[in-house]
């Protein structure tokens, strides 16, 4: 499993659980066109492609080209790589039958298609991933950020200190786990404290 820094985005569920057995990134799917109308995701995205870079992986058809255009009008062009499904006809598995376009989704790209696109498209992998703490909702409750009085302002200034925009608790965990590890995430919890 190779391990990649930028933060990949992909259309749907399924994209997003193929990639998971492939690369160690973080991974995050639009729910294809509700992309459009979910503004946290889009501040979101926009976030990481400032502080950790995207990769835009969506299909190459004709609703994979919109999503893709899509995120590069709210997040623009700097820190972004694309990477293209090739045109492989077929369907998915799980499907009883092939899209409009008869091509395969991500979801359907062998695993050894999608690490040579990888490579292809100059995105520097790492090998093996590393384990680094990570930050759990558990922590969010004992430190305040969430279950009790005062954890949405707790929030805010987590959200300030990260130059992140608001977002609900779960955004926000996903997040942080991001951008940022357990140590910056403690030291501004008891900053906030103090």
């Amino acid at each position: 499993m190779i391990k990649i820094k930028q933060t990949v985005i992909v259309e749907g569920k399924h994209d997003k659980i193929k990639l998971e057995n492939i690369i160690s990134a973080n991974i995050i799917a639009t729910d294809g066109f509700r992309i459009y109308n979910n503004r946290e995701k889009q501040a979101l995205i926009k976030n990481l492609a400032e502080k950790t870079g995207i990769i835009i992986f969506t299909d190459s058809d004709s609703a994979g080209r919109r999503i893709r255009n899509f995120i590069k009008s709210f997040a623009g062009d700097k820190n972004i790589i694309n990477i293209y499904a090739p045109k492989i006809t077929g369907k998915e598995k799980r499907k009883d039958a092939p899209s409009k376009e008869n091509i395969l989704g991500v979801e359907g790209v062998g695993e050894k298609i999608i690490l040579g696109l990888f490579e292809k498209f100059g995105v520097p992998c790492d090998s093996p991933a590393e384990n680094k703490r990570g930050i759990s909702k558990l922590d969010f409750y004992n430190d305040g950020l969430s279950g009790g009085s005062g954890s949405a302002k707790k929030r805010e200034y987590l959200c300030e200190r990260l130059s992140l925009p608001r977002m609900s608790a779960n955004m926000l965990l996903e997040t942080v786990n991001i951008i940022a590890d357990y140590e910056e995430y403690k030291k501004i919890i008891e900053e906030f404290e103090s």
